[in-house]
């Protein structure tokens, strides 16, 4: 018999959505903190060790698999702080609702978790696989479906929780709803793709991403955009050059299905490096065809004039010869009506690429010279992130 839902997790969710005790790296790592418990607490996620398993896979296959209810596979990797280290024996305990939206057929301490509930552990490459279905909304409730996740890595004495994974094309999700996720360990908005009668949402982990008191710090380094595992924000520069000529495109929006790279260049333009570098990325552009969308975003706010800058880069698209990628500018990389001040991304440094692919961020590179060394990792990153999923349809939409 179905059980009411539960109160205790429909509270969960909206602190998950709004509050997260999220904080900044240098306050996540500070030392008044390193006694605190990572990740700030948890209600809920010490179920994770009723009925866990001796020995977890890599893969799991949920209670619901056979029941009533859209097939869903959630596969990805759990990665290091980085982004980049695939990180081994990470557990990953979820739990959700069935196909009506409650928490059904609980049994003993699990109860308030339902009957939907399993665990998968990373392998030496970082993988996961979890197939299930799709949860259901809560009945007459405007809060999101999704899938609860809490990690236990083997260096950490507790569990923590991570954000929520949302599917980008629930009618519940809205736009002020998107902007209170935190990102803890990644973005979690699911992209789904169709494999036959299963849907497919690959879904990367961070470890330690926005995760307060987390032990881990990556010391002496640039800040410059969004980390990688966050969601590639939407942003409208004005296009000089390109197949969006005279228009306010954002990049991610219009192209975000496949890879994609943003080339950003603030305040201090070493031209002859930016034409090595939109040169060899519009050879990438033009190999790959409708794999890749290039985009160069020019943010320098010395002397700007939008009629000088329009000009400026129509010329650089014509001297190179620019079929592909898109020139675009905006007044400074902190302008608000263009919202490309939601890139974070410093002026000062030289250049910031970010590599997005299904609009969440894969791979980030600051102050990078335009060698072939360094141009092989841009091409490297796009060659393996190409995957089984790759080309896989979107589902159509009414």
């Amino acid at each position: 018999m179905k059980r009411i839902l539960n109160i205790g997790l429909f509270f969960l969710f909206l602190i998950s959505l709004t509050s997260c005790n999220s904080q900044t790296k240098k306050e996540e790592t500070s030392t008044k903190n390193t006694n605190k418990i990572v990740g700030g607490g948890c209600d809920g996620c010490e179920l994770m060790y009723v009925g866990m398993p001796k020995n977890i896979q890599s893969v799991d296959t949920s209670s619901a698999w056979n029941e009533k209810g859209q097939r869903l596979l959630v596969t990805g990797k759990i990665l290091e702080l980085d982004g980049v280290t695939p990180a081994n024996n990470v557990i990953v305990y979820y739990w959700q609702t069935d196909n009506n939206g409650y928490y059904s057929n609980g049994k003993g301490k699990t109860k308030k978790h339902g009957h939907i509930r399993g665990w998968v552990k990373s392998d030496k490459q970082g993988n996961y696989s979890i197939y299930t279905i799709r949860p259901a909304n809560y009945p007459n409730s405007d809060i999101p479906a999704h899938i609860h996740l809490s990690i236990k890595e083997p260096e950490i004495d507790n569990e923590y929780y991570i954000d929520n994974l949302v599917f980008a094309d629930d009618i519940t999700l809205t736009s002020n709803k998107r902007k209170k996720f935190k990102n803890r360990g990644g973005n979690g908005i699911l992209r789904v793709l169709i494999d036959k009668e299963m849907q497919v949402a690959e879904h990367n982990i961070i470890l330690g991403l926005n995760i307060p008191n987390y032990p881990t710090y990556i010391s002496n380094r640039i800040e410059s955009g969004r980390e990688i595992g966050e969601e590639a924000p939407s942003f409208t520069p004005f296009h000089a050059w390109g197949p969006d000529k005279g228009k306010k495109t954002c990049p991610v929006c219009k192209y975000g299905r496949y890879h994609g790279v943003i080339y950003f260049v603030g305040n201090h333009p070493n031209w002859s490096e930016i034409k090595k570098w939109i040169t060899f990325l519009e050879q990438e552009s033009n190999k790959r065809k409708k794999y890749l969308k290039v985009y160069f975003v020019y943010g320098n706010k010395i002397e700007y004039s939008k009629s000088n800058r329009q000009i400026e880069l129509e010329q650089l698209g014509k001297e190179l010869k620019i079929e592909n990628t898109a020139l675009t500018f905006v007044p400074s990389f902190s302008d608000i009506q263009s919202e490309v001040h939601l890139n974070k991304i410093n002026p000062k440094v030289e250049n910031t690429i970010i590599i997005y692919r299904y609009r969440n961020i894969i791979g980030k590179f600051i102050n990078l010279k335009p060698t072939r060394k360094n141009q092989s990792k841009v091409s490297d990153m796009l060659d393996k992130t190409k995957n089984d999923y790759f080309e896989l349809p979107v589902p159509k939409h009414n």
